[in-house]
């Protein structure tokens, strides 16, 4: 069987992981064994932060929505429940947004959500 030695391949791994390394501070740019530590560091990180997205988006949306439908005389709750009673399958993105961009038509829809519980009850 042949000996094989890892030169290119070798070399092609460090070197990518100092790519990813660059702009870190000190050892961490420029030696292999810092570099590849951090790196790892860094992506362990960026998974966690990722799905933290996520719900730090989510969470921005019902404050949005929330301080909106107050204004309008409802709780987030209680318009959440409007919504799915009213049949208005919007998310909470898109509530947002109209919220924030549209706040007419996001009072039609507290109207609309308000009367779907009237008629509920």
């Amino acid at each position: 069987m042949p000996r094989v030695k890892r030169g290119t391949k070798r070399r092609a791994k460090r070197k990518k992981i100092l790519d990813r390394a660059s702009g870190y501070f000190l050892t961490k740019s420029k030696l292999y064994r810092s570099a590849k530590e951090a790196v790892e560091r860094g992506l362990k990180f960026a998974y966690s932060g990722r799905k933290q997205r996520k719900r730090q988006y989510r969470s921005l949306w019902i404050v949005r929505i929330g301080a909106a439908s107050k204004l309008n005389g409802m709780s987030y709750n209680q318009f959440i429940h409007g919504l799915k009673l009213a049949g208005i399958e919007l998310d909470r993105k898109i509530l947002a947004d109209l919220a924030v961009k549209d706040p007419a038509g996001f009072a039609s829809l507290t109207t609309q959500a308000k009367s779907a519980i009237g008629g509920a009850a």
